[in-house]
């Protein structure tokens, strides 16, 4: 059950909805009266300086990653009472699962998971220190662990709706032409060429489509409970939601269902015979996307495996088709899956292989070795393939833009050797992002990312970006494309900086969106204030805006904000009610562990994960705004 909070004259100290935490990590109790503040304020980041090499950059082959602790989530925004932490029970996470059966972060060993679940989809998940195992295989072989599940805590809160209407059944959409706070640019699922692209550019740049209302002030849509696990279940991922022009499609423990938009009332269910594992962001213009489920529910005995493939039309709620693929007899696997060019494509370190989008007909699968794999794809308006080489302790990664139709590799980076993991931002312009020599030393999965000519596959620039001064996150360990804080256009690259002390009095935070050349590495000199006791997030691209959500302190409800490519003047598109019930639910959906989307004058935020942790009061796993 919920325990009260102190009263609100406290700085937050304790993390509010987010990932779960190691029980075995050492909790810092938290003080019960305000810190001392420093004599000298810290300055926030160097928004001018040119930017520095990742520490270790380039790490020598060999040399074992340093294990770091996990960092915990922000709680409710800036200056939100403190609130006591929940002790470890039954359930409690333990730690992080490495990818189907594939060793976890530097290599440890994973202890089997109840069910067999892996981290969902678009969750950055911490690593947790333990003694690097020497002697991993190369990509390919297959390891006969489970998998474990990462059990979340979800805090129970009852939601009064200010203004706006309560629905039982809810959620709502945007239009089809976005992504979801993952990253990346604005639709093009099909990759024909629309968009445009080059050598040096990538992606033309499109009309922004989002207008300020004549009112901002925003209301509560509809809002929709957590679902129940099945009795024996800790913990579920429910994570997976898209946005059409009149549809708002959110999965649930083994379907998807679509939502009005306006007034969250169900258009279709899509029943699945399992749960959703991994989802791609991108939507087609005829309203297509991609997921990965489990064959059946799974069980104590039987955890089951994401083996089934599938395309789903957004607009009637019908499942197209769905396919499996095989790595020798073995079925395998997925962790991720992606739209691009027309090509539904799939990864996994046991295999992957690609599909026609329209038919289901199998394209091409990628060669897989004894010490190469395809570790994932990322899609949008052209094919990315990550794929890993040599050994553990020599892992090399090739960044592929690859033919979508057959599979042939037009263009290819190698990075340098030792970096074990990157993530796709962009795949036009291409950029990655790479945790080098594990130097972010914040659990956020990047310390630099890399601008690639998408023609030649040579290195254009690299952008440094150290964990502790920058906000953004990638979970390529698990999801290749799955970034938050940070999104990609103009041929500029925004981020959020970390929270600082914002100068003003008393303990008041804030954060920047920051603009980097890609061509350059350098950053443009233009930034975009959250304002005080707020923090930023970029969620995508409009055109040649930027569309940034602003969480808000615990006082208030958050906004959107439109962010001139070239002025970096802010416009603002939405204000959420300031009441405190809904304040409540809408802090614990943080932009780093939950989905934000927006568009045509609605928010919709959703969590990723069903919980068995139950109190007096409603949970909800989906809440939407509008100004309309």
């Amino acid at each position: 059950m919920t325990q009260p909070p102190p009263p609100p004259n406290q700085p937050p100290q304790q993390p509010g909805f987010g990932p779960p935490q190691d029980p075995s990590e050492p909790q810092t109790p938290a003080p019960s009266a305000p810190p001392t503040p420093p004599a000298q304020p810290p300055a926030g980041p160097d928004l001018n300086k040119a930017p520095q090499p990742g520490y270790g950059y380039p790490q020598a082959p060999g040399t074992p990653p340093p294990a770091a602790p996990p960092t915990p989530p922000q709680g409710p925004g800036y200056g939100y009472p403190q609130q006591p932490q929940p002790p470890a029970g039954y359930g409690y996470p333990a730690q992080q699962p490495g990818p189907y059966g594939q060793p976890g972060p530097y290599g440890q060993p994973q202890q089997p998971g109840p069910y067999g679940q892996q981290p969902p989809y678009g969750y950055a998940q911490p690593t947790v220190p333990m003694q690097a195992q020497a002697g991993q295989g190369g990509g390919g072989r297959k390891v006969n662990a489970q998998v474990a599940i990462i059990v979340s805590a979800v805090v129970a809160i009852a939601l009064i709706v200010g203004g706006g209407v309560w629905y039982a059944n809810s959620s709502g959409k945007a239009d089809d032409k976005q992504t979801t706070a993952e990253g990346g640019d604005t639709k093009g699922g099909e990759g024909d060429g629309k968009e445009g692209g080059s050598g040096d550019g990538g992606t033309t740049t499109g009309k922004a489509e989002e207008k300020a209302p004549a009112a901002t002030g925003s209301k509560v849509l509809f809002q929709v409970p957590s679902p129940k696990v099945p009795k024996g279940v800790s913990t579920i991922p429910i994570a997976g939601s898209w946005l059409t022009d009149s549809v708002y499609a959110k999965s649930g423990l083994s379907e998807i269902t679509g939502y009005d938009r306006k007034t969250g009332t169900k258009k279709w269910t899509l029943d699945l015979p399992g749960p959703v594992c991994a989802a791609t962001s991108h939507v087609t213009e005829d309203n297509r996307t991609a997921i990965v489920h489990k064959p059946a529910m799974p069980s104590k005995t039987d955890p089951q495996s994401c083996t089934e493939v599938a395309v789903v039309d957004l607009a009637a709620g019908t499942k197209l088709w769905t396919k499996t693929a095989k790595s020798g007899t073995m079925p395998v696997s997925f962790n991720n899956v992606t739209i691009g060019g027309g090509t539904v494509a799939a990864g996994s370190t046991s295999g992957g292989a690609a599909w026609d989008l329209a038919s289901g007909d199998e394209r091409w699968a990628p060669k897989t070795s004894d010490s190469c794999y395809d570790a994932g794809y990322g899609g949008g308006a052209k094919l990315v393939a990550v794929r890993k080489c040599g050994s553990y302790d020599q892992r090399q990664l090739h960044i592929q833009n690859v033919d979508p139709k057959s599979g042939d590799i037009l263009a290819e980076y190698k990075m340098d050797e030792g970096i074990e993991y990157a993530a796709v931002v962009s795949t036009d312009p291409l950029v990655v992002a790479a945790d080098v020599g594990d130097s972010a030393g914040d659990g956020s999965g990047i310390s630099d990312f890399f601008s690639i000519d998408n023609k030649t596959g040579k290195l254009r620039a690299r952008l440094s970006a150290p964990g502790d001064e920058f906000a953004a996150r990638c979970d390529a360990i698990y999801k290749v494309e799955s970034c938050t804080g940070v999104t990609v256009g103009n041929d500029r690259l925004y981020i959020a900086t970390e929270e600082h002390d914002s100068g003003g009095d008393g303990y008041s935070q804030t954060n920047e969106v920051v603009a980097f050349d890609l061509a350059t590495g350098k950053q443009t000199g233009q930034r975009a204030d959250a304002g005080e006791n707020y923090e930023i997030f970029p969620l995508r691209m409009d055109g040649p805006n930027v569309i940034a959500y602003k969480r808000p302190p615990y006082d208030k409800g958050g906004q959107v904000v439109s962010i001139d490519g070239e002025s970096f003047k802010e416009t603002l598109l939405m204000e959420n009610p300031s009441t405190e019930a809904v304040r409540d639910v809408e802090s614990r959906m943080s932009p780093d562990y939950s989905e934000i989307q927006f568009g045509q004058g609605g928010l919709y935020m959703s969590s990723v994960y069903a919980s068995d942790f139950t109190s007096r009061e409603k949970e909800y796993s989906v809440i939407a705004f509008g100004t309309e």
